[in-house]
């Protein structure tokens, strides 16, 4: 009897440590999208909370010959966590880090990456724009730069893409294309063009309200300029993959345009930028998470857009 519980036991044990270590491994969620396309879907949480560094969709595509890596997180650990994942996938080496912009949610994780010496890939202003932020990101993301942050841990593009640019994985080639100033001063987007999957950076938001930096007409222009594209599948920055140009852009394309008119109604109308921020699309029409954190700031930066066109 001593026996057969000794035996039930060690069976317990095992099936718990199976059970624990894959809950850890499973913590990090990776789903293959489409063929050789994977996901890591990003969290909707504010910038304040703790978990701030995971908010971004980010992945990778394997080739034949090598990986692309597009984008990598908040911070060094996710960067790390991100890495690890792929070698659990696939023994080829990372060819490409690509960074589809220059905000922290898709590119402090960086660092985890110059082991494997990747070729970084970005926007042609990228360069400019990490320089311009790297004393901003060692203030404010000190925390998701690792033990000892220096500026050394920001790591910026070795290859900029003017307009556009193909890189070979081995029977699979991506299409990189650069943009004017819209959702940001260096947005990137990435087109497998094996099983025409979009990755689209933030230049499309869904579920989280999108976050406006750059340009509201430029990034307007860019809304219609997208569904030129011919894609079967679209990965925004942040948010659900979608199956259609028409379906992932749909509800952005609605608040970026109701953000346009009531701001310059309310220029017109002569309100101050407080006022506008608290009359401007105030029950939040298009349903965004995150609509109160995020909407005053894209009010004020509109106005002051707008107010001298």
């Amino acid at each position: 009897m001593n026996i057969i519980k000794t035996y039930i036991l060690i069976i317990f044990l095992s099936i718990s440590h199976i059970v624990i270590a894959s809950g850890v491994e499973n913590d990090f969620n990776i789903t293959e999208v489409t063929q050789g396309n994977y996901l890591h879907k990003g969290i909707h949480v504010s910038l304040d909370d703790i978990n701030h560094d995971d908010i971004a969709n980010i992945g990778f595509i394997i080739g034949d010959k090598c990986i692309a890596v597009i984008d990598t997180g908040g911070s060094i650990d996710i960067g790390n966590k991100l890495l690890k994942k792929i070698k659990s996938i696939s023994d080829k080496p990372i060819c490409y880090v690509i960074n589809t912009h220059v905000h922290f949610d898709h590119m402090l994780g960086n660092k985890a990456f110059t082991l494997e010496n990747p070729e970084f890939v970005g926007h042609h202003q990228l360069a400019a724009e990490v320089e311009r932020n790297r004393e901003f990101f060692l203030e404010q993301f000190k925390n998701d730069l690792g033990p000892n942050p220096a500026s050394s841990s920001i790591i910026g593009p070795t290859i900029l893409v003017d307009k556009s640019r193909e890189l070979d994985l081995g029977d699979r080639v991506l299409t990189l294309i650069s943009f004017p100033v819209s959702h940001s001063h260096s947005d990137l987007i990435i087109i497998d063009n094996k099983t025409n999957t979009l990755w689209a950076g933030d230049l499309i938001f869904r579920e989280r309200i999108p976050s406006l930096t750059g340009s509201l007409i430029g990034w307007i222009k860019v809304m219609e300029d997208l569904p030129g594209l011919e894609v079967k599948l679209v990965i925004p920055g942040h948010g659900n993959v979608a199956e259609s140009m028409s379906i992932a852009i749909k509800q952005q394309r609605e608040y970026l345009q109701r953000l346009l008119d009531e701001t310059r109604r309310a220029i017109e109308d002569g309100q101050f930028v407080n006022e506008a921020a608290e009359n401007i699309d105030k029950d939040n029409l298009s349903n965004w998470l995150l609509h109160d954190f995020q909407h005053p700031t894209n009010v004020s930066r509109a106005f002051t857009e707008l107010e001298w066109e």
